[in-house]
């Protein structure tokens, strides 16, 4: 399961975002994550900034041992280092803590880790230098991306390793991605760009790997993706329900009244205004009809991704707070004390992320049963098997079917939490982790999951509606099956199955069936 596509249309509005003490937006991130906009330090944070450093550097000529600026670090932390070792300490904290193994992860995962953890300096509560910072800047708008391996953090004392990967970067060692997205080294990359490396000085070390920036970076881009998907699978189950002659009447505004759960409503609202003007649907809605109700999977489909809908306003909620907040560890106080605590533990996010894996395997569940009624000629209500044009010869979506139960097998796996494995490290120092970057991993691979899962609902609902011709679907859901034919071909022998099965992912990913059937909002009304 690959990283979500991006097209160009989905270019943030922003030209360039300033990054000061105030909280970032989940936009912002995913803005300058996923699509390049450029930063710029605000004149807020560079007094921050100084500040704070001013308080470190009168900390690192005391004579009383401090955390992170005289000593060693975790389990060494009782080692005291002379003055004249402190810089080779922050060097060798770097050297040593990029410690990442495997596959690259994702540019954009880079880029958010890049940009969160400048803004956590933007607070002045790290201490680092402003060239530090300028340096940081500098290369988010270079588009020169740290190479961070994608495994090495337990999601305690932050993404160690990640933010070690990038803070090696900064120094001019290890590798990188140039804006071409080609592998380099460091030195090479920074010369290219002007940008001078950073000399680490006391604190710096920590104030660039100490924090839980990867997992909430991915939890911004997650949110942004899960709320796309939700939007879309209920325009694709209005399809689904459309298909197999069920009613829209379940999802009158007076029953979703009776339970007043606030994203139900939402997913109701849209997909009874989808269907809005359907033939096919008005074809049954006598009383010479004899079906009584719609299975679940059709009739239950707005409180399930209703449900997936509060779960992701709960993860919003988090994130918003974590966006507010400075993570490090020591951390520079207003009055100058420099304190160690416990705030870089990552269990707010790494509870969150596994949260929205679930609902992500729910909803691909249910879709797959949607599926799975369209291509069985028992219970189609009067479809082909399999929606082929000459069953038998033809096998038609028979094994798109395959696929998906494939994947809806496998979100059920990553739905299991990866917040309640802890592991002990560092000597028993650090003796309880969140595993938080493991839960953003394994979300993110939910989430292009429940993509194909879509898409393939996607593709089955549209031919099955072409089938039900001539009666036309309604307006949005007819857009929605418009939209995929300018990539995807109607009814006609077996063709190469996997490339449609692609374009449908690369249209849901996109936004691309959100946008076919607008003005259809997210709150289910329509625009003028």
């Amino acid at each position: 399961m690959s990283e979500i596509p991006v097209t160009d249309d989905q270019v943030g509005e922003h030209a360039i975002v300033a990054v000061g003490p105030e909280p970032l937006t989940v936009t912002q991130v995913v803005d300058v994550a996923r699509h390049g906009t450029r930063v710029k330090l605000t004149a807020a944070a560079r007094e921050r900034i100084l500040s704070a450093r001013g308080h470190v550097d009168a900390l690192a000529a005391a004579p009383r041992p401090a955390y992170g600026v005289s000593t060693g670090f975790g389990a060494l932390a009782v080692q005291s280092i002379p003055p004249d070792r402190r810089a080779t300490l922050q060097r060798s904290l770097v050297r040593s803590h990029a410690a990442g193994a495997g596959a690259p992860v994702e540019t954009e995962v880079v880029r958010a880790m890049m940009l969160l953890r400048l803004r956590t300096i933007a607070t002045g509560r790290t201490g680092a230098r402003i060239d530090t910072a300028d340096a940081l800047v500098s290369l988010l708008n270079a588009s020169v991306t740290p190479v961070v391996a994608e495994y090495g953090s337990l999601g305690c004392s932050g993404d160690l390793a990640p933010l070690s990967a990038v803070a090696l970067a900064l120094t001019g060692e290890g590798e990188v991605f140039d804006a071409d997205g080609t592998v380099v080294p460091a030195a090479e990359a920074l010369a290219a760009a002007g940008i001078e490396p950073v000399s680490l000085a006391e604190k710096e070390g920590l104030a660039l790997t100490n924090g839980t920036e990867g997992m909430l970076g991915m939890l911004a881009m997650a949110i942004t993706d899960l709320e796309c998907l939700i939007d879309t699978v209920d325009v694709t189950a209005a399809m689904s329900v459309e298909a197999l002659f069920g009613t829209d009447r379940v999802f009158a505004d007076d029953l979703q009244y009776l339970r007043p759960q606030q994203g139900q409503a939402i997913s109701a609202a849209r997909m009874s205004t989808a269907l809005a003007g359907s033939a096919i649907v008005a074809s049954h809605r006598g009383d010479d009809c004899p079906r009584v109700q719609d299975a679940y999977s059709l009739r239950c489909a707005p409180q399930v991704h209703g449900a997936a809908r509060d779960t992701v306003e709960h993860a919003r909620t988090v994130a918003g707070r974590e966006l507010a907040s400075a993570i490090d560890n020591p951390v520079v106080l207003d009055d100058g004390r420099v304190e160690s605590n416990g705030n870089f533990h990552g269990a707010p996010i790494g509870y969150v992320l596994d949260f929205l894996a679930i609902p992500a395997a729910d909803i691909a569940s249910m879709a797959e049963r949607r599926t799975d009624r369209m291509l069985d000629v028992a219970r189609s209500q009067g479809l082909p098997p399999f929606l082929a044009q000459d069953p038998g010869v033809d096998s038609g979506y028979m094994i798109a079917q395959y696929t998906q139960a494939a994947v809806v097998s496998e979100l059920k796996r990553l739905a299991t939490p990866a917040s309640v494995d802890s592991i002990p490290s560092s000597a028993m120092q650090e003796d309880h982790v969140s595993m938080g970057w493991s839960a953003a991993r394994k979300l993110r691979s939910a989430l292009a999951g429940l993509t194909t899962v879509v898409a393939v609902e996607y593709l089955v609902a549209a031919r099955a509606l072409d089938l039900r011709a001539p009666l036309r679907p309604a307006p949005a859901t007819g857009a929605a099956v418009d939209a995929l034919r300018e990539r995807v071909p109607g009814m006609g022998p077996d063709r190469h199955v996997a490339p449609e099965i692609a374009a449908a992912e690369e249209l849901v990913a996109a936004g691309k069936v959100n946008a076919a059937v607008a003005p259809l909002r997210s709150d289910g009304e329509v625009t003028s």
